[in-house]
């Protein structure tokens, strides 16, 4: 609820008490009946439920833009892509309005009904007859017409709401669930790390369940009944996180300037005082007492925002020491977010061609029945399921035993082992579906896309493994860290930060994906993503993203070279 200015929260503290924080009435929270794992899990409920419904659509997305509404693979691609890109863009909106206006508890609310709403419109939008099945010669051609773009917005504009709920969930819900432990505290501060962990568990296992069931009930019975599925679940989820409200702690806002208000006055007064010598700024740094660190060595251009235009220092003209170093945390975000968006572009594909790829070929268990291209994401989420129990009980307690640190490795060094595993999971790609053309053509195949691949789909589930393997590292590194190195009051913000990542990244897969149809597909050739898949090449697609992979670790492990976490530690 991000309750903030309650006179009760003013009351003095308990030794049990957890500063910053209150309960539902405003009091002031408590250790002994406040927060923790309790707490925490009515909020992975919600989570869980969340992504059931998310990827609920966006998992099989493809397949109905393809089949029922009768697009190309590229364009429906690309349309993946800009509907995931939106939804991961959003939270910056979101995260912005939690932090500023509604507080985490509200928006989260507020979002699930919307999200409820949207999941509601999108049935609906699915029980108007398949554009593809439509007789363009019908004798009311004009009525036909409506029908089929009634459809269409009907179904966009419910999709993009779903996105738009996404945005207020997503970043709020997460950083209300770290909000449940104290950093202050000792055990506290050791189950947080461990709750990054096992919010991706319980986010994986809610994704897990939607491929194995969903994508079947949507592939083999209804697309109103796959659709509908996620809205009763969504719904079922906002009750169990109401009902966890007497239990939560609610961040207490306290009576200084907007986090955003005090960063961009830094940037206001640095650009403003450019002119103004570095004797100045060391004068006035030594006036203050400052000693000299490496914080304060760099991006030195915002220490001219301890100082104001006309000279004067009176309080409110100039920024504290404090409000420069937190403007300076920002800022070392930035090269960490842009050397991750290639990582962002790989993650992508595993709902876009990597399911076209699958529908190609042999997917057959027993005769008779075949298991939905799109379930073998469900590889993704298995692995993590499996790997973070033994990641966080097994992994984290030898690697703190060898070197000395809470998490037993960095942030920064898991993020950057993800993204090694990412770009590896790209060769094995290419390998594979160099492996699958090489078999289409043995078999004649090639001009024949609706004839299977006598090639099994369990060749893919090893790209699927590594691709999840990274998740485990990348994700939730990112996630955390994001979490940790913002200032308090806008880590809803760096969660939606974290996200924007993927929403770039996708956008970026996506004019990628446009960029390379324009080029490859001119005068008449088959281009690296034609609908015949047989005739495409998505190995060369694969081998790109392979290469630009070693281009963005190379570039990433510079830039953690030089970075300074924002509560001490290297990289």
């Amino acid at each position: 609820m991000a309750i903030s200015n309650f006179p009760s929260a003013a009351t003095p503290l308990l030794d049990d008490t957890v500063e910053g924080c209150c309960d539902y009435k405003g009091r002031p929270a408590r250790h002994s009946n406040s927060g923790g794992w309790r707490s925490a899990s009515f909020i992975i409920a919600v989570e869980i439920s969340e992504r059931f419904a998310y990827y609920g659509i966006g998992s099989n997305l493809i397949t109905y833009l393809t089949g029922p509404l009768g697009e190309s693979t590229a364009t429906a691609a690309a349309q993946v892509n800009a509907w995931s890109g939106a939804a991961s863009l959003l939270p910056l909106l979101g995260a912005f309005i939690a932090d500023s206006f509604l507080g985490r508890y509200r928006t989260i609310v507020i979002a699930s009904f919307v999200y409820i709403l949207g999941l509601g419109l999108l049935t609906l939008s699915a029980t108007l007859p398949p554009v593809s099945s439509s007789d363009g010669g019908h004798a009311d051609s004009a009525a036909v017409n409506f029908s089929l773009q009634f459809q269409v917005l009907l179904f966009f504009f419910s999709l993009y709401l779903v996105a738009f709920a996404q945005g207020g969930h997503k970043p709020c819900v997460q950083a209300f669930g770290a909000d449940q432990f104290d950093a202050q505290d000792p055990e506290e501060c050791k189950a947080k790390s461990s709750f990054f962990n096992w919010w991706y568990f319980g986010m994986c296992a809610g994704t897990l369940l939607t491929l194995s069931i969903l994508n079947y009930i949507q592939d083999n019975l209804s697309w109103v009944l796959g659709f509908a599925i996620p809205g009763i679940v969504m719904a079922v989820g906002l009750v169990i996180f109401v009902l966890g409200t007497t239990t939560y702690r609610f961040s207490v806002k306290g009576d200084e300037r907007s986090p955003f208000v005090r960063i961009g006055r830094v940037f206001i007064l640095a650009v403003r005082n450019w002119k103004t010598s570095s004797s100045a700024i060391a004068a006035e740094e030594e006036a203050r007492g400052t000693l000299p660190t490496e914080s304060s060595k760099q991006f030195k251009f915002l220490n001219k925002a301890l100082l104001a235009p006309n000279g004067s220092k009176e309080q409110g003209k100039v920024c504290s020491i404090v409000e420069v170093e937190e403007a300076k945390a920002v800022i070392r975000l930035a090269p960490i977010w842009a050397t991750c968006l290639i990582y962002a572009v790989v993650f992508a594909q595993s709902s876009t061609f990597f399911t076209k790829q699958g529908a190609t070929m042999d997917r057959s268990i027993t005769t008779g029945f075949e298991i939905p291209a799109a379930t073998l994401q469900s590889f993704i989420s298995l692995s993590i399921v499996l790997f973070i129990p033994i990641y966080d009980r097994i992994f984290v307690p030898l690697a703190r035993a060898l070197t000395g640190k809470p998490a037993g490795i960095t942030m920064l060094q898991r993020i950057g082992i993800g993204m090694v595993l990412s770009a590896f999971s790209m060769v094995i790609a290419a390998l594979v579906e160099m492996k699958r053309l090489k078999t289409a053509q043995e078999y004649g195949l090639v001009d024949n896309p609706n004839v299977t691949v006598p090639m099994s789909v369990w060749w893919l589930v090893p790209q699927y493994v590594l691709l999840g393997l990274s998740e485990l590292f990348t994700m939730v590194g990112l996630q955390e860290f994001f979490y940790d190195q913002v200032p308090n009051e806008l880590r809803s913000v760096g969660l939606a930060l974290y996200l924007s990542i993927f929403g770039v990244g996708s956008f970026l897969s996506s004019f990628l994906i446009s960029a390379i149809e324009n080029v490859t597909g001119g005068d008449g050739r088959d281009s690296w993503f034609a609908n015949n898949l047989n005739r495409a090449h998505l190995d060369y697609f694969y081998w790109l993203l392979a290469a630009l992979s070693a281009v963005a670790i190379a570039l990433y492990l510079c830039s953690t070279k030089s970075y300074i976490y924002a509560k001490g530690g290297t990289f």
